[in-house]
């Protein structure tokens, strides 16, 4: 059984776009593809059909990960094919717990950077959108510190399924 992981920030061209990426390498170096899928989808409609921000793209792209991508909206009835649901930041959090139809959905959710021993006590990865090309990269810093933790607590999981 395949096991499902949505990132959601903001708008959905940004951060999530970015994890979203960073995972699925994450999961295909590990061998993983066929049982663990990734996405991703913003809390706002407002870039629905776009493609991810043009800095994220030359990020990614000078860092070797793929991009194709198009922006949507988290919708609550995605709890019930979602594993894990993964915020960028707490505003983040709260709006997709305050979504989650059941207590058992909102339980979920958890941030992205609570996967990374060294984050220390700030786990919010910080909108890259209204600064220059350095957030983008600090973004990816924080992004791939987190995935490593993130693919083995999916990994766990994975080997407590029952086959």
């Amino acid at each position: 059984m395949t096991y499902r992981v949505c990132f959601v920030c903001t708008g959905n061209i940004c951060r999530s776009p970015m994890a979203e990426s960073v995972f699925r390498a994450r999961v295909a170096e590990a061998g993983l593809d066929g049982l663990i899928e990734a996405d991703s989808a913003g809390t706002g409609g407002w870039h629905e059909g776009d493609d991810a921000d043009p800095r994220t793209v030359s990020v990614l792209d000078e860092h070797g990960y793929g991009t194709g991508h198009t922006a949507r909206q988290f919708q609550p009835s995605w709890f019930g094919r979602l594993d894990l649901v993964i915020a960028l930041d707490a505003g983040h959090l709260t709006a997709l717990r305050r979504l989650a139809p059941t207590e058992e959905d909102a339980r979920k959710v958890r941030l992205l950077r609570s996967y990374d021993p060294a984050a220390g006590a700030d786990l919010d990865v910080p909108d890259p959108y209204y600064g220059g090309r350095d957030g983008f990269e600090e973004c990816l810093e924080m992004v791939e510190a987190a995935s490593a933790g993130l693919l083995d607590s999916v990994r766990e999981h994975l080997e407590e399924r029952p086959v």
